[in-house]
């Protein structure tokens, strides 16, 4: 006995319509940027320009998993197709690593070689203000669905750290037009890449919680059984668990014995609708399955469970 989850909860044509617009975005202003890189001679804006390729070639990934979480269940993926989201998400946190590896190594070696840089402040304070505009309008546009998509929400974070990097280049850019001192751009490079991957293990975090099938973060097992034993003809709750797809997606499911008396009187299905309808209205939990037991009912399973 299940509730399903409605097929407008994938989100996916909003979500697609939102990474379609910031891919658009973000590739002019990565066109720019390495344009601006080349006249300039600036590593933190080359830096900036590589990880808005990189953040064009996430979005395409994210766009793609969107469009792939969309298809409707089958036989085969009783549960769709949403967990490509995590999928995106996985690739766009690895992406985030390897980019911040690489602008590390390139700026210690103008830190070192302090000589061989020679950045011009005008163009790279002119493209850092372009991508510092473009970015905030991507930002502001993924925001709502980046609440509740993980793979929208990788394509934010990218967004986010090129915001940031817009701005430090800024900075990066005034420090050489006023003082001429070069070895600005390349510390600007290194707090770019210090930026980048705190945010980029969090995410691979989050997808380990959610392929590893964790709780997800904010429902509390203990809290969920209380709800459901405080239901008239509830006597007891056990072999609960709860996962999710992706990220805004939980699942839940539980055994549940009910009064005899309750399911002598028919009202097993007045008792499952509160179940659903608690788990859907107090903790957003859209897909639920309930296995009502009587109580004299004997499990043959030795499992521990929650």
């Amino acid at each position: 006995m299940h509730d399903h989850a409605p097929e407008g909860g994938i989100r996916g044509g909003s979500n697609r319509r939102l990474l379609g617009v910031s891919l658009a975005i973000t590739s002019v202003v990565m066109v720019v940027q390495v344009v601006g890189a080349v006249l300039s001679g600036s590593l933190a804006l080359l830096a900036d320009a590589v990880h808005m390729f990189t953040d064009a070639a996430a979005l395409v990934i994210a766009l793609v998993a969107s469009m792939v979480a969309a298809r409707p269940a089958t036989e085969r993926r009783t549960y769709g197709f949403q967990r490509a989201e995590v999928f995106g998400a996985l690739i766009n946190g690895v992406i985030l690593i390897a980019l911040s590896a690489w602008v590390a190594v390139e700026a210690i070696q103008r830190l070192v070689n302090p000589q061989e840089a020679e950045v011009a402040g005008g163009p790279m304070l002119i493209v850092a203000a372009i991508g510092l505009v473009a970015n905030a309008v991507a930002m502001w546009l993924l925001s709502a669905a980046q609440k509740r998509s993980i793979n929208v929400r990788g394509a934010y974070l990218e967004v986010l750290g090129d915001l940031l990097g817009s701005a430090m280049v800024i900075v990066a850019a005034i420090v050489i037009l006023f003082t001429g001192w070069a070895p600005a751009d390349a510390i600007a490079s290194l707090l770019i890449a210090a930026m980048i991957v705190p945010r980029a293990i969090g995410l691979l975090r989050e997808v380990a919680s959610v392929l590893g099938e964790e709780v997800p973060r904010g429902i509390q097992v203990q809290e969920i059984r209380a709800h459901i034993l405080r239901t008239p003809g509830v006597v007891d709750c056990h072999d609960v668990h709860v996962w999710q797809l992706t990220r805004g997606a939980p699942v839940f499911s539980a055994h549940v014995t009910v009064a005899d008396e309750a399911l002598r009187d028919g009202a097993s299905s007045a008792i499952l609708s509160r179940l659903q309808g608690c788990l859907a209205d107090h903790f957003d939990v859209e897909h639920s399955t309930f296995q009502l037991e009587a109580a004299g009912h004997v499990e043959h399973d030795d499992a521990r469970h929650a």
